[in-house]
């Protein structure tokens, strides 16, 4: 038994979809059955044209025809994502900050933090204010803050979102040791207050 093929549309066959007027050509008296773009600046507005003239307007077609070598190189960069923007893993087409500098920032002025006047930090056990210091806490804090803090802090230094690297490595690996440093040193009373 044998199946029987349907036969498939030739690429010259005619659009289904033609208006069924004359070619848009001066001076041509064929139906205008095959559809060309008007320009690259209208890819969705079509010119009708016979076989032959469709067959002349596709030789001389170029895409590119009047652009710089850099105006190309930006269109198919632009094409590789669809004509949308895009922007590097975790940055959300925000400005970028250099993540170094805010964990080395003393005053938290990067980092958006504010330390209250008067030496606030001074008040806290020495131990801890280091520590503190890398997450970007002052005295007095709970430990509640610490963990929220904490992890925020690992979500946005995180060496995946980051781009990895040695400088990524050492910032998450500062804040996890401040963390770790403030889970064993704090103050006995405050971890019975926690407890109960």
């Amino acid at each position: 038994m044998t199946t029987r093929r349907v036969p498939r549309a030739r690429a010259y066959a005619p659009d289904p979809d033609a208006p069924g007027r004359l070619c848009d050509m001066p001076s041509c008296g064929e139906l205008g059955c095959y559809r060309a773009p008007r320009s690259r600046s209208s890819l969705h507005d079509y010119l009708w044209l016979c076989l032959d003239h469709v067959r002349a307007y596709n030789a001389s077609w170029d895409f590119y025809k009047g652009m710089t070598p850099g105006q190309i190189e930006q269109e198919l960069r632009a094409d590789a994502s669809w004509q949308r923007p895009t922007w590097r893993l975790g940055s959300n087409g925000g400005p970028r900050i250099n993540d170094e500098a805010i964990l080395r920032d003393p005053l938290l002025n990067l980092a958006g933090g504010r330390r209250p006047p008067g030496g606030e930090s001074e008040k806290a056990p020495p131990e801890l204010r280091q520590p503190l210091d890398v997450l970007g806490l002052s005295w007095p804090v709970s430990m509640d803050t610490v963990k929220a803090r904490y992890k925020a802090l690992a979500k946005q230094h995180h060496p995946d979102i980051n781009g990895g690297g040695e400088a990524a490595d050492a910032r998450i690996k500062a804040i996890n040791i401040a963390y770790s440093t403030l889970k064993t040193l704090w103050p006995a009373e405050e971890r019975q207050m926690a407890r109960s």
